[in-house]
């Protein structure tokens, strides 16, 4: 695991709009551009493994802006295709906040950044005191009915309440700001708060209708 002192000052990042990673939780990347291949490569020459996953803000440039926070992923398992694409899944470890970019002679962005507001995303998994589970998967079957969705319901309800919330963070199709606001929670019962939110809003059509019970 790593530790608090082991955190570098500069990551790279890797900009993919509606790609969300959170602490303690897998995301599984498909990697062929011939920058983001030099990314990877560089990554594995640290001993910490460590790429930042970022939403930029919309832009028809590829510098566009980026949120000010971000999540850091360790890489823990990869392949390389005949073709020389990788397919990699990252670990997160801990979000961290931009305070630069630094400007140099790599083909992929990288930032100097700050892990000291997210100091728990580097302990014990969490758990949701004040979480509704039954009334939680009601809600998440309509959602999933009104999508044509299906999944296996026994693990949903025999799951660690982080891993539950965080992993339908992670895959449910929300819009990029959506997908920041999930990641920009300060601790597990706002970020189900906010997922709740976010589905209600979606089972609605998006409109300003009272909201669902």
């Amino acid at each position: 695991m790593i530790q608090a002192a082991d955190l570098p000052d500069t990551l790279p990042v890797f900009p993919l709009p509606g790609a969300l990673l959170l602490p303690r939780a897998r995301l599984p990347l498909h990697i062929f551009e011939p920058r983001y291949l030099q990314m990877l490569e560089d990554a594995f020459k640290t001993s910490h493994r460590l790429i930042g996953m970022v939403q930029p803000f919309p832009s028809k440039t590829e510098d566009s802006t980026l949120h000010s926070i971000g999540c850091a992923g360790r890489v823990t398992q990869f392949s390389e295709t005949e073709d020389g694409r990788y397919l990699i899944t990252l670990s997160g470890v801990s979000r961290f906040r931009i305070k630069t970019e630094v400007n140099g002679f790599t083909p992929y962005r990288r930032c100097e950044v700050d892990w000291n507001d997210f100091n728990r995303d580097l302990g014990k998994v969490e758990a949701d005191g004040t979480f509704n589970r039954p009334g939680f998967l009601d809600l998440l079957e309509r959602f999933f009915e009104s999508r044509n969705l299906s999944t296996d319901w026994d693990a949903l309800k025999d799951a660690e309440d982080e891993l539950l919330i965080n992993s339908l963070s992670m895959m449910l199709d929300f819009d990029p700001e959506d997908k920041q606001a999930l990641l920009e929670a300060p601790c597990l019962a706002t970020r189900r708060e906010t997922l709740v939110t976010l589905i209600e809003f979606a089972l609605r059509g998006g409109s300003h209708e009272e909201i669902l019970q």
